[in-house]
Formats: C-alpha cells, structure tokens, sequence
C-alpha cells in the first residue's frame, strides 16, 4: 500500500506553490486545511511544524515544512514525474532552487517592508541587494525557457511561483520582459492551473 500523503495548507499562503508541485507530482494527497491564527498556532498542529506555519506535508512517517524542501522532496519521492534531473546532473537545478528561497525571496520581502540596505549591509546580507537579484534572474530566463536547463523541474515551481507572484499579484517586480514572459509559461501549466482552481474552492470554503 503507498504511503498516505498529506498536505496542510492556507489557500492564502505560500501553500499555493506547494499545491502546485503536488498537481505536477500527480500523486494522490489528502489536504488538511489550518487557519490562520490559533490553529495554526495550536499545539497538534506544532508538532507538524513548530514554526506555526504552512505549508506542510507528511508522507509516511516523513514530515516536511519549508516551500522549497517540500519541492525538492516530492521531485525525489516521486521520480516517475521527471520533475528533477539526474542526479549527477543538479548543479543547476539546486542553485536555483536555492536561489529562489535565499537571495530572491530575501531581496523581494526586504523591499516589501521598506528596507533598504546601505553598501555596508550588502556585504552583510546573503542577496546584496535587490537589483543585483533581478538582473541575475533575468540574465538566466533571457538564456532558456526554463530555469535549470531544457525542461522543466521542481526549481521552475517555486521560482514560477515568486515571478508570478511578484509581477502579476504582489506587484514587488518589476514587469521585465524575461519576467512576463517566463510568468506567461509557468501560467499555462495545467497543473498550474488546477492547483489555482483548487485552492479558490478551498477558500470559498475556508474562513482564512
């Protein structure tokens, strides 16, 4: 018998990225909604994340939190996908998927409450500062249709998502060209789009 594979989510979180890569996987997953607040501050649901937050999945007896890792984590579990390159063929793939969970998403909520780093900060801080972020990202998605070579992977996921995220919604992007385009593809995913049709219902359902 496989074993169970859960999702804890908040439609409004980054859960969103995680739903998608579990829409890529095509495995089947049973989602258990948390609220914002005392629930997902609650004792049970600490002992899945004792950061209080969401996403989360537990497969089995493995528990994964952080956006990224939980990416990386299916890609592996379920390789028929073909959602990572080979083993000895990841360079790319984790640079930037790591990338994406350091320098990109540190740049981008550094801007969002309004910090503004001084060179001396720069030397400090993992990304250096934000424009030196975007023009390296944008460099990369000018190259290639993908980001960590020809196809598609988990890296593509969350990096995906933060473009989207940043360009269309959140508005913490510029609208370069690479951006818009790269937004355009990672859009036109079906499993992009079930994910998105699956957590509007879910938060038609859910008081977040």
């Amino acid at each position: 018998m496989a074993e169970e594979l859960v999702f804890y989510t908040n439609p409004q979180s980054r859960g969103q990225i995680a739903r998608w890569m579990l829409e890529e996987v095509g495995a089947p997953y049973r989602v258990e909604p948390v609220r914002y607040g005392d629930e997902m501050k609650s004792p049970p649901y600490r002992q899945i994340n004792p950061m209080g937050k969401v996403p989360a999945i537990r497969h089995g007896d493995q528990v994964v939190t952080e956006t990224a890792a939980i990416c990386a984590y299916l890609a592996d579990a379920f390789p028929e996908a073909g959602l990572a390159p080979p083993a000895d063929q990841r360079g790319a793939y984790y640079r930037w998927l790591f990338f994406g969970a350091g320098p990109l998403e540190a740049a981008v909520a550094n801007k969002t409450i309004g910090f503004e780093p001084s060179a001396d900060h720069e030397m400090t801080l993992g990304f250096g500062n934000l424009g030196t972020v975007m023009d390296v990202l944008e460099a990369e998605l000018t190259a290639r249709e993908y980001i960590a070579g020809d196809r598609f992977t988990a890296a593509d996921v969350y990096i995906g998502a933060h473009i989207t995220w940043g360009v269309n919604m959140m508005h913490t992007l510029e609208k370069r060209p690479a951006f818009i385009d790269y937004a355009e593809r990672m859009n036109a995913r079906p499993a992009q789009q079930r994910a998105s049709a699956l957590d509007e219902e879910l938060a038609s359902k859910l008081e977040v």
